[in-house]
């Protein structure tokens, strides 16, 4: 009964592509922002916050970020963590170089300089694709860590090699640095995050993210129909890596503190995409969902032993947690190929169906 539709009448062409064209869409999510914005951060305590709510938001972005290159435009990439990491040595610069500049500014800008070496690398993609453009990105990783271990200018010729987060207050409030507030923290990425969703849904919905999606199905019948290949892959490109390197920046200066350049290694790409391809590639709610899965649920399971009262070696509670989520993940992709998103979709039609599904 939640997902009743009748009465809900679309008249214009306007209605019919509306952003929640089911009245109880827009309720729930009213009901999630509720959740986001004001029970959360002022139910939960320091451990929920950044062993839950931040990361969960962080890595987000990143498989956003990753998800509109791959999952909208369809090209492949490895190269996730190292992008995050230009933006995270971008902004670090920023605001050693600017130490008056406003953080939000300084992230901001940071995503240009990952969105500009993201290009540089997508120039490939016009004369290669598909698995040969993965390893193009691959080698972009190893290449980009390379460099944040060689190029001592970038962590300011620091004798342990790691940046670190310089104290920042905006506006009379700490937002970044050993002694800043978890809960300022993650209201802080709670907006960016927030901010560049919107901007994502809005240029997947648009002009360009049509162009894309005809790039992604069949690059030589958008070819023939007026699309320019390179210029909708290198806006893919852009877009992606200034995402990817907003997230980078959020990383290090809203969540780790410090950082060395193997914290921006293959490990980190392969998970992001595994929360892209877990989520469901080609949508936007997808990577909360994935990012719940790999990154939150391990958190839960290991301190689920002890909450109920179980006493279980450490050790052992890590293996269980190891087997139970790659079981998961198993279970997901053969149950539903196309990710949790594509999941949830299903079950609402069935809602909307009810009491007839079939």
């Amino acid at each position: 009964m939640f997902y009743r539709i009748s009465g809900q009448f679309k008249t214009d062409y306007r209605s019919d592509h509306a952003l929640f064209r089911v009245r109880q869409d827009a309720v729930l999510m009213g009901i999630i922002l509720l959740f986001a914005w004001v029970i959360f951060p002022f139910t939960a305590n320091e451990f929920v916050f950044q062993a839950l709510l931040i990361p969960v938001l962080i890595y987000s972005l990143a498989a956003l970020g990753l998800n509109i290159l791959t999952g909208y435009a369809g090209q492949l990439s490895l190269g996730t963590g190292a992008f995050m990491g230009v933006g995270a040595y971008a902004c670090y610069k920023l605001v050693t170089i600017f130490p008056e500049m406003n953080l939000l500014v300084a992230i901001g800008l940071s995503g240009f300089f990952a969105a500009a070496v993201g290009v540089a690398f997508g120039l490939p993609s016009l004369r290669i694709k598909g698995f040969y453009l993965a390893i193009a990105t691959l080698a972009a990783q190893f290449f980009l860590v390379w460099l944040f271990e060689k190029w001592a200018w970038l962590y300011n010729y620091n004798a342990s090699g790691a940046i670190q987060v310089p104290t920042i207050d905006m506006f009379g409030i700490r937002v970044a640095g050993p002694t800043a507030s978890s809960f300022v923290q993650y209201y802080f990425v709670l907006f960016v995050v927030t901010i560049m969703t919107i901007f994502a849904i809005n240029i997947t919905r648009g002009h360009i993210g049509r162009t894309w999606k005809a790039v992604r199905d069949m690059d030589i019948a958008a070819e023939l129909v007026g699309i320019n290949l390179l210029r909708s892959k290198l806006i893919a490109f852009a877009v992606s890596s200034y995402i990817v390197g907003v997230s980078g920046a959020l990383f290090v200066f809203l969540w780790r503190g410090a950082a060395e350049p193997n914290l921006f290694d293959i490990p980190l790409s392969f998970r992001v995409l595994f929360i892209a391809i877990i989520g469901g590639l080609g949508s936007i709610l997808g990577n909360y969902l994935g990012a719940i899965l790999i990154v939150a649920l391990p958190v839960i399971l290991n301190i689920l032993p002890e909450m109920v009262g179980l006493e279980i070696n450490a050790a052992v509670v890590e293996h269980l947690n190891i087997m139970i989520i790659g079981a998961l993940i198993i279970a997901v992709l053969i149950i539903e190929p196309h990710g949790l998103a594509r999941f949830w979709a299903i079950i609402r039609e069935k809602l909307i169906m009810w009491p007839f599904p079939h």
